[in-house]
């Protein structure tokens, strides 16, 4: 059984291997993540967002954030703000430094964003929303994308009529998750608002929210009639979830779960990417969140015992420790007595 009817979308001159997207995520779609994630299947993948305001790109934060260094194209840098000239003037300086397709963020919920009027904040405020994307389209001549939730709250579900101001503009993709921003990710994700945007633009329309399988991934791509999907927590810990989609949409089987080998062989790679983009200190601190997520997704262990191998993990300062400790647990045995440690220490 093939599920995969149609080819997937093109964006502006470029056309996707497959309709599964990495959706941009502020901490973690670093570049070590989006190589990692394009090199087991993803056939698009996002940056953190930078800010709009070029006086704060010398930051090590920024920095980091804009290093493309090394990787194939498109490169899609996310731009937040809430000033239409400035990120315009961001979208300008971006794509002269090297990006090839410029988001614009009006869909992230965290307060500190939201506070300045940027990310989701903006879906209240329509007439800026036509000048931002208005501004942002006329100023580089690469595509413009965008980024939005279903409105800020559940009173305001006002997605579809952005989305056509969008289109208007010259948006050339829009992605939509299907929560307001008072939901920030709590509950679960509607998919009547992204069905509804799709049914009456002619763009590509990305569904994102809850695309945690291949088989939430099939689902919501034929409820919805979306031309892609954007995998964001689903992929934390589980990289591997773009080739199983893209594999479950074109045959109608599942992948086998990475094998342990896999798994350690992946994890390691990542790890070693960490260390050498972030420096040793940072490298540490950053690699602990992410070994988490993959000690989350892995199904041998309990969550207590996922618990204790975190602790464990986290109280690591060095690479050469780290290495060694993902070594060891990624073997049942070691793991276990591991595990044995850790309940003595108790």
């Amino acid at each position: 059984m093939t599920l995969m009817t149609t080819s997937p979308p093109a964006i502006g001159p470029y056309q996707l291997p497959n309709p599964v997207m990495l959706a941009p995520m502020a901490g973690i779609t670093d570049r070590p993540f989006r190589q990692l994630c394009r090199r087991l299947g993803a056939g698009w993948v996002v940056g953190e967002m930078v800010t709009s305001d070029p006086s704060l790109w010398h930051t090590r934060k920024s920095q980091l954030r804009m290093d493309h260094q090394g990787e194939p194209g498109p490169r899609v840098v996310q731009i937040a703000g809430g000033d239409a000239e400035m990120l315009a003037q961001a979208a300008k300086l971006n794509a002269e430094l090297g990006a090839q397709i410029i988001d614009i963020n009006m869909g992230c919920p965290a307060k500190k964003v939201c506070n300045k009027a940027a990310g989701s904040a903006l879906m209240r405020d329509e007439a800026l929303v036509a000048d931002i994307l208005d501004a942002v389209v006329r100023a580089v001549d690469i595509p413009v994308t965008l980024k939005i939730r279903t409105g800020w709250c559940g009173a305001s579900n006002n997605a579809l009529h952005i989305a056509k101001l969008a289109e208007s503009a010259g948006i050339q993709a829009l992605a939509v998750h299907g929560r307001h921003r008072e939901q920030r990710y709590t509950g679960e994700a509607e998919y009547d608002t992204i069905a509804d945007i799709k049914s009456q633009l002619t763009i590509p329309v990305i569904a994102n929210g809850d695309i945690t399988s291949p088989e939430k991934a099939a689902y919501v791509l034929r409820y919805t009639g979306a031309d892609a999907v954007m995998v964001g927590r689903g992929a934390q810990g589980n990289p591997w979830i773009f080739q199983q989609i893209t594999h479950y949409l074109t045959h109608g089987e599942r992948l086998p779960a990475p094998s342990l080998a896999e798994r350690c062989r992946v994890l390691l790679e990542h790890l070693q990417a960490l260390h050498d983009f972030y420096g040793d200190t940072m490298g540490v601190r950053i690699a602990r969140k992410h070994v988490g997520w993959y000690l989350n997704d892995d199904p041998r262990f309990s969550d207590t015992e996922q618990r204790t191998l975190k602790q464990q993990f986290n109280a690591l300062s060095s690479p050469d420790a780290q290495f060694d400790w993902i070594h060891n647990a990624m073997t049942h045995d070691a793991a276990q007595r591991l595990l044995a440690k850790g309940s003595h220490a108790a």
